[in-house]
């Protein structure tokens, strides 16, 4: 645990990435292969479900330090990290001798996961023994874990970065090997780092190649012809896995979601075995439906007969990463995306179609197809060179979205709330509002786009200009105008506004406009058509 902790502490003080990367190689190198199982778990943002309540920790912080619930409330709203604070506020007296070193492995299996199956005041009193044996990076790793909440200042990609180079294979060969759905043991992390694996679970995803925004005109990469053209859809990027007898769809985020689309899951067993494809999940109705649809059935525990009438889905399949067992991604996408179309034919299910290439003889042509985007329920293009490879991970050069340019409009800032972790002191996310009826009414939420210098200007400007207080939320004065911009606009019966718009972010401060002059609600509704 200690030697896990100092890891953490080292990726934590540097921004450098070859530092990070450097760290944790050698932390690999010299951990037990049972702790780095469960270290690479964890830095591959993989995380254990919460294991007991927050308030568990509350109660006891409080019981620990004499302090009101008032106190903790306002030292929270300070330090905006619960783990943290606790940590802060609990940390082991001076002088006490440490206790017996247990590995991170141990921490896991003696200490930590068992936790779920205890009361509440055994929870209560596991914890408050844990943290009297530890220091105070121990204690703040262990909070962490233990609410879910471990993150750290290094990708996953780093952390595969740093393990392929202790392995010496290939970064792309470990990203396959680290891929999917597994539990950390010593086995695991030795065959991780075996030159070549012995075997591959069936389960097993190929690690996501994924597009770069395109900042320049399409003419600037080159002859048409060298290139694909298809839309680019706004759905759930997912893998479709056809092995063994069995079918499984992985989203990008490396989770298991079969039993969520059951219907692409029995069209899956029409495909042969020994087949990957990598697509999109879409509400689907004999044509795209927006995102908004598919949102209804996302979060849902049960999938009842009606909610899957009203949201039905399908899998637009663009790329064919394995056939017949081969591996295909070395081969040019032209070659993938032939065999692809001949396959998806012969299966014929209505649950798996092939994502259609958009025709366009030049580049100008094309760019007059994309202004056809919002109509079709879809963010613009997607670019992808016919002789490239499927690589992994974001790399630059072979494919690119051409997105087009996301609704804006202009809102008054109404209420401001402290950020998290590092910038828990300052003010740096915003609810803005429109006009409606000569009133504001609150129709978004942003936190990102301004920077530093204009954060902290506008954190001054929020404490001086603050109306009521609700907890670390302060409403102020409705004079701020911010153009915002968002890729999609729905109706929605949970907001008062009547619509829920997605991704909202900032895109600068309108010094120069009066708040009178910001849109209406009317106004903001008006692009629910410009969308149909």
């Amino acid at each position: 645990m200690r030697a896990f902790a100092r890891l953490y502490e080292e990726l934590d003080r540097t921004t450098s990435t070859n530092a990070k990367v450097a760290a944790m190689a050698a932390y690999f190198r010299s951990a037990p292969p049972g702790d780095a199982a469960w270290a690479l778990f964890f830095l591959t943002q993989r995380k254990v479900k919460r294991l007991l309540p927050t308030r568990v920790l509350w109660e006891l912080t409080l019981e620990l330090t004499g302090l009101p619930p008032w106190l903790l409330e306002h030292c929270y709203a300070a330090v905006g990290d619960g783990a943290e604070l606790v940590t802060l506020l609990v940390d082991r007296p001076a002088g006490r001798p440490p206790a017996e070193e247990r590995s991170l492995e141990r921490w896991m299996r003696e200490r930590i996961l068992p936790l779920k199956d205890m009361d509440l005041a055994a929870q209560a009193l596991a914890m408050r023994g844990y943290w009297s044996e530890l220091d105070t990076v121990q204690i703040f790793v262990l909070n962490k874990i233990i609410t879910g909440e471990f993150r750290v200042g290094a990708s996953a990609t780093l952390a595969i970065r740093a393990l392929a180079q202790v392995a010496e294979v290939p970064q792309a060969s470990m990203a396959h090997r680290v891929m999917g759905d597994w539990q950390p043991s010593p086995e695991f992390f030795r065959g991780l780092l075996a030159p070549q694996r012995e075997s591959r679970l069936d389960s097993h995803p190929y690690p996501f190649f994924l597009a770069s925004p395109l900042e320049e005109e399409p003419a600037a990469l080159g002859p048409r012809e060298e290139w694909m053209a298809e839309w680019k859809w706004d759905g759930i990027r997912a893998q479709l896995v056809r092995r063994g007898g069995a079918a499984y769809v992985w989203s990008r985020g490396e989770e298991l979601v079969t039993e969520r689309f059951p219907e692409i899951a029995v069209g899956a067993t029409r495909l042969p075995d020994g087949t990957v494809l990598d697509g999109e999940i879409l509400a689907f109705r004999e044509r795209v439906l927006p995102f908004s649809v598919l949102q209804t059935r996302i979060g849902r525990q049960k999938l009842t007969p009606p909610i899957l009438a009203e949201a039905p889905v399908a899998f637009m399949a663009y790329d064919l990463l394995e056939e017949g067992g081969e591996d295909l991604r070395e081969r040019p996408l032209g070659e993938r995306r032939a065999r692809l179309e001949t396959l998806l034919a012969r299966t014929a299910s209505p649950a798996l179609l092939a994502s259609p290439v958009v025709e366009g003889a030049a580049w100008e042509e094309l760019a007059r197809v994309r202004e056809e985007a919002r109509a079709r329920n879809v963010e613009g293009l997607m670019l992808k060179r016919l002789s490239s490879p499927y690589r992994t991970g974001r790399r630059r050069g072979d494919w690119w979205k051409w997105k087009i340019a996301p609704y804006t409009i202009d809102a008054v800032l109404i209420y401001a709330h402290p950020g998290h972790g590092r910038r828990a002191s300052l003010f740096t996310d915003y609810t803005f509002a429109v006009w409606d009826q000569g009133e504001l009414l609150p129709v978004a939420k942003a936190y990102s786009g301004l920077s530093d210098e204009e954060i902290a200007e506008l954190d001054a400007w929020v404490r001086r200009h603050t109306r009521e207080r609700f907890g670390p939320t302060r409403a102020v004065e409705p004079v701020q105008v911010f153009e915002l911009a968002f890729e999609g606009i729905a109706r929605s019966s949970r907001h008062r506004s009547g619509v829920a718009v997605r991704f909202p972010r900032i895109l600068r401060w309108r010094k120069d406009k009066p708040a009178a002059e910001a849109d209406t609600l009317e106004s903001v509704k008006a692009l629910l058509t410009v969308r149909a």
